[in-house]
């Protein structure tokens, strides 16, 4: 899949209330009870990178900060989310959190331990400037492509 595919899927997702999860994709978001509504729990097999880099802007606009989330490997994903974020100028770093939490497996005696992270990014104060400059160039590639 493209990444101009994966963009142009996330540009018309609209984030509302438990419906967001639907919208994202199978298992792409997911809410627990008394959980944040901008909380993006990050898997690294079921979306591709940027997806996730796309869904944390959007939820960015949106609520003015995203908490990422992820257990065991996807944490490479979060940090690398979050770094192209930070890196390319529209977020600030807030808090990261990182734990260990036991995971009941029926086919195991004892409980698993993964690593967790939980990272908190704002709305950098160029936010706004950059999501209106990367607009203005969609569309004026739009037009050349319909000239």
């Amino acid at each position: 899949m493209a990444v101009e595919e994966v963009t142009e899927g996330v540009r018309n997702l609209t984030v509302e209330g438990d419906a967001a999860g639907a919208a994202a994709g199978e298992g792409a978001v997911r809410r627990a009870a008394g959980s944040s509504s901008n909380r993006i729990q990050v898997s690294n097999t079921k979306k591709p990178l940027f997806f996730y880099v796309n869904l944390a802007k959007r939820y960015m606009q949106q609520h003015g900060d995203v908490e990422l989330s992820a257990l065991g490997m996807a944490i490479a994903t979060v940090v690398t989310v979050a770094e192209i974020l930070k890196n390319n100028g529209f977020a600030v770093e807030k808090k990261i959190r990182t734990s260990t939490v036991e995971i009941n497996d029926e086919s195991r005696v004892r409980p698993l331990q993964k690593a967790k992270i939980e990272i908190v990014l704002g709305k950098s104060e160029k936010f706004d400037e950059l999501m209106a400059a990367a607009a203005e160039e969609r569309e004026a590639a739009e037009a050349e492509e319909q000239a």
